[in-house]
């Protein structure tokens, strides 16, 4: 779920509604979608409602249902299209793209882009004699997401009935999703089977920590084979079994080898210090909709993966860990 948070500042002179004050600030939202779709709302760690007053120095957190806006606004942003039908849009998101709309990104996201992207195609249909109000009824249907600063694959559904198919595999775990990533540390062994529950952290709530013996949070399960070490980096790559928030990125930290470029689970590299997060979505094997066989999508290394692999490559010796 998406998590909105604001400190009031210091400086602050008014006691005003929450919903009113939340409403005023740049990257906020309107009171009429913090009415629909809230979860919970904490003011200095403590629930309370929209009425609340706040004051200087009170700090706000809120949590909101993952739906999208109804009023989005169709952007002509370009996206790398690697396959695409009358169902499904299979798209490789660039890293620094939110998936769509919330609060603090209200444009400028995949949607925003798929938008455009599929009033565009249908002025073309509607020429080939498409029935306008089918290519009317086409809405973004985004069944999962990628980080921010995750780059990768991403399929989505143009009609809810292909929505609910897609839906259908991420629940039921029948599909499969690789990654490939960069750390900073080794793993413990050449390949292992991560399973433990997640939680949010309790003493940064925009950040969450793998917890094991314990029942509380999310079950998540991570799977990992190391390709290959260069000096005290690894290659890796993951297939995840479930989709939690952050989950590879918690899991590398639990692992003790935090993801390269990570601001939030892991530190500046002295090596590489203007690295981005080194985390990319590269395959995703999936049914598309109506379909028995599955059909599996892969995409090119990124070009920021190539470079420090190659500056990795010039400094330290390739090893392999012992299987």
């Amino acid at each position: 779920m998406p998590f909105f948070s604001a400190k009031v500042p210091s400086d602050f002179e008014n006691l005003e509604r929450l919903d009113k004050y939340i409403a005023s600030l740049p990257n906020g939202m309107n009171r009429s979608k913090l009415k629909s779709g809230v979860t919970e709302i904490l003011v200095n760690g403590k629930k309370c409602k929209l009425s609340q007053k706040v004051k200087a120095g009170d700090q706000i957190d809120i949590q909101w249902e993952d739906n999208i806006p109804d009023d989005i606004i169709p952007q002509d942003i370009p996206l790398e299209i690697l396959y695409e039908d009358d169902n499904v849009t299979v798209v490789n998101k660039e890293q620094g793209m939110v998936t769509h709309p919330a609060c603090g990104n209200w444009d400028g996201t995949l949607v925003n882009a798929l938008l455009y992207h599929w009033q565009r195609e249908s002025v073309h249909l509607i020429k080939e004699g498409t029935d306008s109000e089918i290519l009317a009824r086409r809405r973004p249907g985004i069944v999962h997401r990628l980080d921010k600063e995750t780059s990768g694959i991403i399929i989505t559904a143009k009609n809810r009935d292909s929505e609910e198919w897609l839906q259908n595999q991420f629940k039921d775990k029948s599909l499969q999703k690789e990654y490939i990533l960069i750390t900073t540390g080794r793993p413990p062994a050449f390949a292992g089977d991560i399973r433990t529950q997640i939680i949010r952290d309790p003493k940064n709530r925009h950040r969450f920590k793998a917890v094991a013996d314990t029942d509380e949070g999310k079950y998540a399960r991570t799977i990992y084979h190391c390709i290959a070490c260069y000096g005290n980096y690894s290659l890796i790559r993951v297939r995840i079994k479930t989709g939690r928030t952050h989950q590879i990125r918690v899991h590398m930290k639990y692992l003790g080898c935090p993801i390269l470029g990570d601001d939030v689970y892991n530190k500046p590299d002295s090596l590489f210090p203007k690295a981005t997060l080194m985390l990319h979505s590269c395959k995703l094997k999936i049914r598309l909709p109506q379909q028995n066989n599955y059909t599996t999508f892969r995409t090119k290394t990124p070009k920021r993966f190539l470079e420090i692999e190659k500056k990795l490559k010039a400094k330290y010796p390739k090893t392999i860990l012992s299987r």
